[in-house]
Order: C-alpha cells, then sequence, then structure tokens
C-alpha cells in the first residue's frame, strides 16, 4: 500500500505511484525532492566556514553572498484573487480518525450492519440510520472523498491539519494554527468596539496547535463550554476594588509592560491583562457564553453539542471572532467499530445538523464556512480480527456554508474507499490538507500564496507550503 520514510523526527507515508493519479506522482515527486527535515527553532541558519570557501571557489560568490545578505522583507506571493466568500470559519476536528467508509464515503458489503440504514440521498450513498439529522440536510452539505493523509500518527496528522503542513518540517514548530493566521490577518478588520478573541477553541484536547511564532495574541482562546459561562469573569473582592488595582499595577509597570524593552513576551502579557478585563464583568460576553436548557436542548445535550450551540451564539454576537474550532474525540476504533460508532456520531448528527440550522436562522450560514474532518482515515473492508478498523491513508472532509455548493461530492472512491478513482477537482490528484488550508484562506479573503519574513529562522514562513511553486491550492470546485 505504501513506502514508509521514517527517521526520528519524520514519519510521512507516501502513496504508491502504480495506484496514484500522474498529478499524485508528481506531487509525490516534488515532495521527495524538496524534503522538510525537522530542524528545532533555536537553530538558525548558518553559514559555514567550509561552506564559505566553496562558494568562493565557485564564480557566483558575489551574488550569493548578496543574496544572503538581503535584508528580510515581506513578499505578498503570487498574483491570486481570493474569492472572499465567508466572514467566519468554523473548524470541527474529529481526533482518532473517523472511519471514512462507514460514514461519508459509505461503501457496503457483507460487513455493513442494517442499522447504518444505507440510503441514496439525490445520488449520494449515506447511512442514515447513523446520521439521521444530517441526511436531511445533504442538500446544504459538500463531501470531499478524494482526500488522502500524508501521516498515520495520530498527534502528526492531528497538528497536520490544523497548520496545513508537516509538523516535523522546518517551521513545524514555530508554524501557527490555521486560525491564529486567520486572527492575524483580520485584525485591521477589529473594531475598537469588538471584545472577543479572533480565534476560540471549544473542547480543545491535548491536540491543540497554539499561535506558533506569532503573537500570543493570536492564540486560541480555549473555552469549556458551561452553562454558567466564563469562568473567573468576576473576582472575589469585586468589581471597584480589581479596577483599582489594575490602576496600581499599571502606574507601577507601564514603563515595561507598554512598548517593552524587554521584548514581545511583556507586551503579550499586558494584552492579555486588557484582553481579560473586557471579558469581565460584561453582558456580552455572558449572553454570548452563557446558556440555557432550553437552548442546549436542540443541540443534543452533549460536549460537541455545547460547543456547536456556543459557536452559533459567539459569532451571533459579531464582537470580532472569525474564527472557531471544536474538538471531538474518540474515534480512534481499532475494535468494535459498529458497537461504538453510533455514541460517536449521535452527538455528531445532532450537533452539526443544529449548528446549521442556528446559522441560517440568525442569517450567519453563508458568511460562515464549516470545515470539518479527521487527521485520516480507518481501513476498509472486512473489519479487522477485533471487529474495528486500523489507521488508513484515505480520509474525507465535509464542507458547508461560506459560499459552498451543498448537495454534492468531490472525487470519487473504488469499490471499498481504499484509493481514489477520479479526484473530482481541477488538480487532477488526491485532495491534501495543504489544499483544505488553501480552501479555507480562500473563502475568508486571505491569499494562500503568501510568504512572511517574520519567522523565527527568517526562512519566510509560507500560508500554505511551496507557496511560490503553486503545489498546493483551494478546491473551487466545492463553491
Amino acid at each position: 500500500m505504501s513506502n514508509s520514510i521514517k527517521n526520528e523526527d519524520k514519519y510521512i507515508l507516501h502513496d504508491d505511484k502504480r495506484s496514484a493519479t500522474r498529478a499524485d506522482r508528481e506531487l509525490t515527486r516534488f515532495v521527495e525532492k524538496n524534503p522538510r527535515p525537522h530542524v528545532p527553532f533555536w537553530s538558525r541558519p548558518t553559514f559555514s566556514r567550509r561552506h564559505f570557501f566553496q562558494v568562493m571557489g565557485s564564480g557566483v560568490s558575489g551574488y550569493a553572498l548578496y543574496q544572503m545578505a538581503k535584508p528580510m522583507a515581506a513578499l505578498a506571493g503570487l498574483p491570486v484573487s481570493p474569492m472572499g466568500t465567508a466572514k467566519n470559519c468554523i473548524f470541527i476536528q474529529l481526533t482518532g480518525a473517523p472511519s471514512h467508509s462507514d460514514t461519508f464515503d459509505l461503501k457496503e458489503g457483507a460487513w455493513t450492519p442494517a442499522s447504518l440504514q444505507p440510503t441514496t440521498i439525490n445520488g449520494i450513498r449515506f447511512p442514515r440510520g447513523l446520521m439521521p439529522n444530517i441526511a436531511d440536510r445533504l442538500g446544504d452539505i459538500a463531501i470531499v472523498r478524494s482526500m488522502r493523509s500524508w501521516a498515520l500518527v495520530h498527534t502528526l496528522g492531528q497538528s497536520w491539519i490544523q497548520i496545513g503542513r508537516n509538523p516535523t518540517s522546518a517551521l513545524g514548530s514555530v508554524a501557527p494554527h490555521i486560525g491564529a493566521i486567520v486572527a492575524n490577518e483580520k485584525e485591521a478588520e477589529r473594531r475598537s468596539t469588538d471584545i472577543f478573541p479572533g480565534f476560540i477553541s471549544f473542547n480543545a484536547q491535548g491536540s491543540q496547535v497554539g499561535a506558533g511564532y506569532l503573537s500570543a495574541n493570536y492564540a486560541p482562546f480555549i473555552v469549556a463550554p458551561r452553562a454558567a459561562g466564563l469562568r473567573n469573569t468576576t473576582n472575589v473582592e469585586g468589581q471597584v476594588r480589581l479596577d483599582q488595582r489594575l490602576t496600581l499595577m499599571h502606574q507601577l509597570d507601564d514603563p515595561l509592560r507598554v512598548s517593552s524593552p524587554l521584548g514581545q513576551q511583556p507586551q503579550d502579557m499586558e494584552a492579555f491583562y486588557d484582553n481579560a478585563r473586557s471579558l469581565m464583568y460584561n453582558q456580552t460576553v455572558q449572553n454570548a457564553f452563557a446558556y440555557t436548557a432550553a437552548e442546549r436542548t436542540p443541540y443534543g445535550t452533549t460536549a460537541f453539542g455545547d460547543a456547536c450551540m456556543l459557536a452559533n451564539k459567539v459569532l451571533r454576537a459579531d464582537q470580532g471572532t472569525r474564527f472557531v474550532q471544536i474538538t471531538t474525540g474518540g474515534w480512534d476504533t481499532h475494535s468494535n467499530i459498529y458497537g461504538v460508532l453510533p455514541g460517536l456520531t449521535t452527538p455528531l448528527d445532532r450537533g452539526l445538523a443544529r449548528l446549521i440550522d442556528g446559522l441560517k436562522a440568525d442569517g450567519l450560514f453563508d458568511q460562515t464556512l464549516i470545515v470539518m474532518a479527521g487527521e485520516f482515515g480507518r481501513t476498509v473492508g472486512t473489519p479487522n480480527n477485533q471487529a474495528g478498523r486500523d489507521h488508513f491513508l484515505q480520509q474525507f472532509a465535509v464542507l458547508a456554508g461560506g459560499g459552498i455548493k451543498g448537495g454534492r461530492v468531490i472525487g470519487t472512491t473504488d469499490a471499498t474507499a481504499s484509493a481514489t478513482v477520479d479526484p473530482g477537482w481541477s488538480r487532477g490528484r488526491d485532495v491534501r490538507a495543504e489544499d483544505i488550508e488553501a480552501t479555507i484562506y480562500d473563502a475568508l479573503g486571505i491569499n494562500w500564496t503568501k510568504i512572511r519574513y517574520d519567522d523565527p529562522l527568517k526562512r519566510g514562513f509560507e500560508y500554505v507550503p511551496f507557496a511560490n511553486y503553486d503545489i498546493y491550492g483551494p478546491i473551487r470546485e466545492l463553491f
């Protein structure tokens, strides 16, 4: 099925070239010729004495040294025109890797239990028994079935889908979450009255990626939903005493907090204090993050449903949040998959369906891109000897809202969903996590080919890897 390229830092699986399309083979060859080995963020690029004399001995030494000595500059990227069909993005991460062939790329066989109720809905084969509410809303969603992961390690894959690149690459260890990039890009659009963080994450697990090398101001604001609202939004000594203490702190510390001679970290801490204070004693915050039983029930009274409900309320409040992540785990079904699956799909079915309905009711569905994916898929055909499914490269992504044309499928797979038969999009190859990242940026009006030179290594941080080669790009067939 695959050949594994491994060393202590890298666990990347390249597809068997015999079963790949020409475009897939070209992409694999490009990646092999342009490896992204892991380099710790503290290892700066160096010009060794040996390398110096090698260059001096060539006829291009002057030009080479000039190129290396050029000052840091910002590069906009390729001359592309982002669509800008969406204002917000909700990214749902299914940690543990759901079985694609039992859910959004349903393939039937002797192993398929009748409880899945395979049904054809507008030409889409779907397990209505597992997700009846989503089945009724297939007209609103698009399914990418020609998606394939690069790796089969959970933590690696979960980071990869959040940063849109190899986490073990040179800049992988300092790469920001897609949501942090969005928050940074949308900073200029914030109003003086906006008080919510640009990036909010609900039910984050250990796989949550942060702001990378960007300012901590763009890190995810991690929230565990609770009926009473955000924790620590009041002070035991009261609002007046809190403000007195903050005033005294500023009188003492501002020379080191504001435009700090100590660098970025004290300034980030100052921003944390200011942002935290704006969330305290604030009825707008309470309205958005607290909820009643009546509000909760339609979403299914589950942790995932609560997160979907709050995502809707936060975007309805329109207080500066532009990217929301919802994490829901438990999809690592190595055993008893058909006993476990209903307990996973039922909350997903209730929560996602109601999220779509809620966004529509608030007039936000067309402004909000919903993206849902795991880190990879699961083995196909007959389940393993534990009645479960193991790790597999083929996977799916689900998109809705934000200009997405629903009721359609991108790509087709073979009879067991083990490989792509028809990619179904213009690049003629499997969709990768990097293409999903480019699609998010494209929908939000962000140039996915942008390169910025403020990274710690001064190598140039590409929003999407190999941006200047146009290797990856948005799936515009979805719109």
